[in-house]
């Protein structure tokens, strides 16, 4: 179907609102850890396994509904994924022990896994390649609005009434959405690159297509490094606050929410903006873009865990520049994806990333940290001769265990720089594909 500039930019937006009740419903665990933690008696260990299993869910899953996108109706896919996370959500409310909330954390990761292919490949046949990096950014604004209403706003719900009426009030804004997106137009695949006849093509090799890109195949490490940081940080953020300076649940949601949430909407302005001339620049101009932010955020976030007990201001300001300059990948690298792969390619090509992203990052990111939290809070109540794993000594275990995401963050710099390398001769490639 032909869509017109007016039907992108309503999509857009209603693309844009959907990712961030994607965002929302997903922080939610992490915003509640610490009163989901005292009721159930849970372990770091199982605080971080609640997000692993969410995102082995959603990344396997993934692969071949990323094949739907490029094979079926993406609006309707987009609505049936957003309704079944959203009844998911609510059914977390009702979780009765750790398993229950685990098998409710597995079905929005399944119904987040419908959205993500089929949202970014409609992205792609709604913009041309010159305005996708803005287009893509306004997208992935969704994301740090999503974790800012996240931690804003189930801090304070669950002091007012508990933290199972924060799943249920989450539910409703998604139904709505679900509806609204049934009304989108679906765009040709392919209407922004060329002629239909090309683009209409789909291979039955697509992974094996797809592993042949080079620089793409640096952008999935990147993802997987990036992503173990961000849910290590998004699951832990608000018990480290609470834990090691002292914070109670709603203040520390707040300081979440705008050092972890808000402030990345400079980043994917940053991203969208400069994305876009740089790639008029240099064929590799997004990524170069990208990996100058992580080579910031590196010594940001360990200064930021060098701060003493108490030292919450400098601490937010710290992880606040590290947010901007990481969130410039959004909208750069999501871009750069799409200036190396063909059209019929994208949904599957998603999938795969996300893939990588949620199995070799974001599912090890959380874990890792709880069983370091863990060995660690042993070490130092062994070392103060007690006999008790005290609240302190949680503390000081969670602050130990923090120091690995410095170094998740300066391996994604690494990746992108590698990518870089590629970019050119891959983009060169892909037309030469189209042009066949």
């Amino acid at each position: 179907m032909t869509v017109s500039p007016r039907d992108a930019r309503v999509a857009l937006w209603v693309l844009f609102t959907i990712n961030l009740l994607n965002f929302f419903d997903r922080m939610l665990a992490a915003a509640l850890v610490e009163p989901v933690r005292i009721e159930f008696g849970l372990s770091d260990q199982q605080i971080g396994w609640t997000a692993t299993i969410f995102t082995l869910a959603y990344a396997i899953v993934g692969l071949p509904l990323g094949r739907l996108a490029d094979t079926h109706n993406r609006t309707r896919l987009a609505a049936a994924g957003v309704a079944f996370w959203s009844l998911l959500t609510a059914a977390s409310g009702l979780a009765w022990n750790f398993t229950s909330l685990l098998v409710t954390r597995i079905g929005v990761g399944l119904g987040e896994a419908v959205y993500a292919p089929a949202g970014q490949s409609l992205i792609g046949d709604y913009f041309p390649p010159a305005h996708r990096s803005r287009a893509l950014a306004l997208f992935m604004a969704g994301l740090p609005l999503g974790i800012f209403s996240a931690y804003m706003l189930a801090g304070a719900i669950a002091e007012a009434w508990g933290w199972r009426a924060v799943y249920f009030v989450a539910c409703v804004p998604g139904l709505l959405m679900a509806a609204v997106a049934l009304r989108l137009k679906e765009p040709r695949r392919g209407a922004t690159e060329g002629p239909s006849e090309t683009q209409s093509v789909v291979t039955k090799t697509p992974y094996r297509d797809l592993a042949s890109i080079r620089t793409l195949r640096w952008i999935v490490l990147s993802g997987a490094t990036f992503n173990f940081h961000a849910y290590a940080t998004s699951q832990f953020n608000t018990a480290f606050l609470m834990r090691y300076h002292g914070l109670g649940l709603r203040e520390a949601g707040q300081v979440s929410a705008v050092s972890l949430g808000l402030v990345g909407l400079v980043g994917l302005l940053i991203g969208g903006v400069l994305g876009d001339r740089m790639r008029e620049w240099r064929p590799n101009g997004r990524l170069l873009l990208a990996a100058g932010g992580f080579l910031i955020a590196a010594p940001c976030a360990y200064l930021a865990l060098e701060q003493p007990k108490g030292g919450v201001a400098l601490y937010a300001v710290l992880i606040s520049v590290m947010t901007v300059t990481t969130y410039i990948y959004y909208a750069s690298v999501y871009s750069a994806i799409q200036d190396v792969v063909e059209p019929r390619l994208r949904g599957a090509a998603v999938a795969l990333y996300f893939f990588a992203m949620y199995v070799l990052g974001a599912s090890f990111g959380p874990v890792v940290v709880g069983w370091l939290s863990d060995r660690m809070a042993q070490t130092a109540m062994h070392a103060a001769g007690a006999t008790t794993l005290s609240e302190p000594f949680r503390a000081a275990g969670l602050h130990a265990a923090m120091y690995v995401i410095p170094v998740a963050l300066l391996s994604t710099a690494a990746a992108l720089f590698a990518a870089a390398r590629t970019t050119g001769g891959d983009m060169q490639r892909m037309q030469e594909r189209l042009r066949a």
